[in-house]
């Protein structure tokens, strides 16, 4: 989970490969380093910290600056504490390789054991370094090129990884390689320039072309030259696909916000209209989503329907089972990937698989989705990122169409995803006649007017900081919901636990007799959502129960409600809606109350201590 750049053109490399980990930061923090080469010396600077503590370092030094050809990473710790020493990029022991890795060698231990045999030492308890070292190794055996050398490398490595190597002997060449770990490509004009990155959001300016590498894949990168693909298990070469990056500069710069975070709450119902937008037409009741009428047969004749996920969106693939099986009467599970992917789980064809992720590029769920199609059964994939792995691996899919997620804790993805899942259900729900065409209408016509309400809700900023304000110094939180608001309970919790590090738990209301309610008291605030669909009887009762015990009560109700104001400290009214689409409103105060919470604490909500945007490793 680090994000890496490099370049090799006619340009000076530094400042594209210093703008790029900017971009990247998101992806890792804890330490960022750049190497450039001036056409003599290899310049390496890193340090633990972020870019700025990087860029405070490399402008003592012009000379530090120089050169044509670079690479640079930005890290979230894996192998070795963060620190200077086990910062990106590492050098072989000759001093003539140089190295960034994003993911996890599984047997570095054994492979730096033989090398130390072989006279290595290491300065770093990295298993980058262990690789770098492994690669100058074979090409000292073999007497090979620098490609060839990581070719035959990386057969001999378990593990996860995207990679970009220089060679000082051959300064006008990078070789990129990926097994698990995404990297992208991107090609100046004529071939005169190419850009490496983990995604494309370094070099979107520079070009609109990229390769994105497929796993097991190896690129050779030379100035003036086309780009060589070609498979690390036989050295065959492959066609480079070469795609029109869609991404746009605009897309991923705050806009005027202080942070990424509030930036994405606010876009939410921008990206949710472009979600649905061409995918439905209310009036006439039609949903058109490609990547399920194209495989129709799959779901209608499916025994069950399991979603894999990990994080906000397996919260949203719980959101998903309430509606699947509302709306279209199928059997749901839904899974952890991360446990899923190691419990010999019982799949047949007759299963359909729906994975979801922002990023697409998520680990965990990749190798559930790999395991899924082992089995036999229909893999369906829900993303954000266009062209990721997870597209790539499933059989069909759809795209979230949220724009670039910056902020470590995901919102708009959150939003997009349930509205994706409702469109499923619902065009299900139509081919299976589970619901009358009157009642899909109106739940169409409905969702539509999901992103104004969202505009209206975040109006109520201001009452929201106020009661941020009152709870900011709590230790402990509760979060309660039933029925399509369980989710957002969960997800409530979760927010607030990532940005402003205050424990928080999510359970079921009706849960709360069996165990959490032995906590309330005069310190505990409960945030419940007491909508008027549903169990709403009930709630109330949990809520009585709740001041009865001198709870703080904090509940998000439905536009007009009488009867839990009176009870409640503080409320927070969502306009009326469908019962089944409660979520994509409900989330939103609970967003904003972690947000700014976060920022009473002073914490950085973009950039959470110990976690990383995208979780490609274990």
């Amino acid at each position: 989970m680090c994000g890496i750049t490099g370049y090799i053109g006619s340009r000076n490399a530094y400042p594209i490969i210093i703008n790029g980990l900017k971009r990247l930061e998101y992806r890792g923090y804890d330490s960022a380093g750049v190497m450039v080469f001036d056409g003599e010396q290899i310049q390496l600077s890193k340090t633990k910290g972020k870019v700025s503590d990087l860029e405070a370092i490399t402008n003592i030094d012009e000379s530090r600056k120089k050169g044509s050809i670079g690479i640079g990473h930005t890290r979230w710790a894996t192998h070795g504490v963060p620190n200077d020493v086990n910062s990106h990029p590492h050098v072989s022991q000759s001093g003539e390789l140089v190295i960034v890795h994003n993911g996890i060698i599984e047997n570095y231990d054994t492979i730096r054991k033989e090398l130390i045999s072989r006279g290595y030492t290491f300065q770093s308890d990295t298993d980058t370094e262990v690789l770098v070292n492994l690669i100058e190794e074979v090409k000292k055996n073999e007497n090979c090129k620098l490609g060839k050398a990581v070719q035959l490398a990386l057969t001999n490595v378990i593990g996860a990884y995207a990679i970009a190597v220089f060679d000082k002997t051959r300064p006008n060449e990078l070789v990129v390689a990926r097994l698990g770990s995404p990297i992208a490509i991107g090609i100046g004009k004529d071939n005169e320039e190419f850009f490496v990155a983990s995604d494309a959001s370094p070099f979107i300016e520079f070009t609109r072309d990229a390769v994105y590498l497929e796993d097991g894949e190896l690129a050779i990168v030379k100035r003036n030259k086309e780009i060589k693909v070609r498979k690390i298990s036989n050295d065959k070469e492959v066609d480079a696909v070469i795609q029109e990056l869609q991404l746009n500069l605009e897309q991923i710069e705050k806009g005027g916000y202080d942070h990424f975070m509030l930036k994405e709450i606010h876009e939410q119902p921008k990206a949710i209209i472009d979600t649905y937008r061409g995918r439905m037409l209310p009036n006439e009741g039609i949903i058109r989503m490609a990547g399920v009428d194209d495989h129709m047969s799959k779901f209608l004749h499916a025994d069950r329907i399991i979603i894999v996920a990990c994080g906000t969106s397996w919260h949203a693939g719980l959101v998903g089972e309430y509606l699947l099986e509302e709306m279209t009467r199928v059997p749901v599970e839904v899974e952890y990937a991360s446990e899923f992917r190691y419990r010999n789980p019982i799949i047949t064809p007759k299963d359909v698989v729906i994975a979801i992720s922002q990023s697409g590029e998520t680990a965990d769920t990749l190798a559930a989705i790999k395991l899924a199609k082992s089995k036999g059964a229909f893999v369906f994939g829900i993303c954000n990122v266009v062209g990721s792995s997870i597209a790539r691996e499933t059989h069909a899919g759809a795209y979230t169409h949220a724009g670039p997620e910056i902020g470590v804790a995901s919102t708009k993805a959150f939003t997009t995803q349930i509205t994706v899942l409702s469109l499923i259900s619902l065009k299900l729900a139509q081919a299976k006649g589970t619901l009358a065409k009157s009642a899909v209408n109106n739940y169409l016509q409905t969702l539509q007017l999901i992103p104004s309400q969202i505009e209206k809700l975040l109006e109520i900023d201001d009452l929201v900081k106020e009661i941020s304000y009152v709870y900011k110094d709590a230790t402990n939180c509760l979060y309660l919901g039933r029925g399509f608001n369980f989710p957002v309970a969960l997800e409530g919790a979760l927010k607030l636990k990532e940005i402003s590090y205050i424990h928080a738990e999510g359970y079921p209301a009706a849960e709360m007799k069996h165990g959490p309610i032995a906590l309330i008291d005069e310190n505990m605030p409960v945030f419940v959502i007491a909508t008027n669909k549903g169990h709403y009887e009930k709630v109330v009762s949990n809520i009585q129960e709740i001041k009865s015990r001198s709870g703080k009560i904090i509940a998000i109700v439905t536009e007009g409600d009488v009867t839990v104001k009176e009870i409640a400290d503080h409320v927070i009214e969502i306009p009326e809606t469908e019962e089944a689409f409660t979520p994509l409103l409900t989330t939103i105060p609970l967003q904003l109350l972690s947000y700014h919470i976060a920022i009473m604490l002073g914490k950085n909500v973009d950039q959470p201590r110990n976690l990383a945007k995208s979780v490609t490793v274990e």
